[in-house]
């Protein structure tokens, strides 16, 4: 199992990122202010699948990397590193004054809910995010490896579900308001690139185990 001090500010990261408006906030906001709450959540439960299918995919082969050697092991975390300060460097760079949320046609549910999973489980900067991201909190020392990514996987998952369901609520509750406003979250790329970058940079410093 994952660490508790590690699995706490696991927690804390995920949230942080989740309160930056990314693509899939910006699709789900489209969703419910269009279909409703219903469409909303289903959107959210197909991310969270896709997410999972992530996961999984990461398990399988982080875990016969990672049990190799302890120097192959390190190898991956410090190329994560850098790949996380990568994408924070180019959200910095990236970002504009704010993110519309565009138009989007009534979809059923079902159909949401489908059109998200693919979306998301096809999305190959999904899959690096989750190859760079999810060995950062993990510990050779604390037990089985693929343990441990499984449960911050399933810990992330569980999250984005309960929170993309509760903005689809909000999302479909304040539509008319959101509609009016074209510009949201004025400063999401710069925070979305600190936080990408502080979280390489602690793993590029901390000593080794």
């Amino acid at each position: 199992m994952p660490d508790p001090s590690q699995l706490l500010i696991f927690i804390g990261v995920v949230g942080l990122l989740f309160v930056v408006p990314g693509p899939a906030v910006i699709l789900i906001l489209a969703r419910s202010m269009s279909g409703g709450p219903k469409v909303g959540i289903a959107t959210g439960a197909g991310i969270a699948v896709g997410d999972m299918l992530h996961t999984l995919a990461a398990v399988v082969g982080l875990s016969a990397i990672l049990m190799t050697s302890a120097w192959v092991y390190e190898l991956v975390k410090y190329a994560g590193a850098a790949y996380l300060i990568y994408l924070g460097l180019m959200a910095i760079r990236n970002s504009r004054p704010g993110v519309d949320v565009p138009d989007a046609k009534f979809v059923t549910s079902w159909s949401a809910f489908r059109q998200a999973v693919l979306i998301e489980s096809l999305n190959p900067k999904t899959a690096l995010f989750f190859l760079s991201f999810l060995p950062q909190f993990t510990d050779p020392t604390r037990g089985e490896l693929w343990l441990q990514l499984l449960v911050l996987g399933a810990v992330f998952v569980i999250m984005s579900f309960l929170y993309t369901s509760m903005l689809a609520v909000f999302a479909a509750a304040t539509s008319n308001w959101l509609q009016r406003k074209s510009v949201i979250g004025r400063w999401q790329g710069k925070l979305t690139g600190a936080i990408y970058i502080a979280l390489g940079l602690q793993l590029a410093l901390q000593e080794r185990r």
